[in-house]
């Protein structure tokens, strides 16, 4: 299984760090030797909305190699929905991938037609403009329609790791995988 998650200058910090930490726990916690998890983006380093650097693991021109493919937000997301190029290179294969997307991400997957005519979540902040994609956009932190799914709210990006582990493996293993993070006394 491979995932990507896809980073770009001034991306929201938990959006990136939550998933990347749940999903690389599969293999501790499930035994699963083939699951990797990559960092991906067009430069070699993208600095943070928090200043933070991270350095990715590949670009967006693997996606279409990937098994699941999940957008982070951010500020400028807005302005790179606009900018031609960077839309062209993201090629997804959404009959056969898992693609999410954390936040005002979703405007990415709209502007890739993926969420014409479905109902969608996204950040209060964005919502007006989503809904300008053709979307309808719903008051919920998860939703999911078939192998497309969106998360709103920075601690929604547990569900949306969830969703790709149980879809890739089984909610027994998204299960395990989750409690490894649940506060003291408060188990699944």
């Amino acid at each position: 299984m491979k995932i990507a998650l896809v980073i770009f200058d001034r991306f929201t910090d938990l959006d990136l760090f939550l998933p990347w930490d749940l999903l690389n726990r599969v293999r501790s916690v499930a035994g699963v030797e083939d699951w990797q998890v990559k960092i991906v983006g067009t430069k070699d380093t993208h600095v943070s909305d928090a200043g933070l650097p991270i350095q990715t693991l590949g670009t967006i021109d693997e996606l279409q190699e990937m098994d699941a493919v999940l957008f982070t937000s951010g500020v400028l997301v807005p302005e790179l929905i606009q900018d031609t190029e960077y839309m062209a290179r993201l090629k997804l294969a959404p009959d056969r991938q898992w693609i999410g997307s954390m936040c005002s991400g979703a405007l990415i997957l709209a502007t890739l037609g993926l969420l014409d005519g479905k109902e969608a979540t996204t950040y209060p902040t964005r919502r007006k403009m989503l809904e300008k994609m053709n979307v309808k956009v719903v008051a919920q932190d998860f939703v999911c329609d078939g192998r497309i799914a969106t998360a709103a709210g920075c601690l929604a990006a547990q569900q949306l790791a969830e969703w790709v582990i149980a879809s890739a493996i089984g909610p027994k293993v998204a299960a395990q995988v989750l409690r490894t993070i649940q506060p003291v006394g408060k188990g699944l």
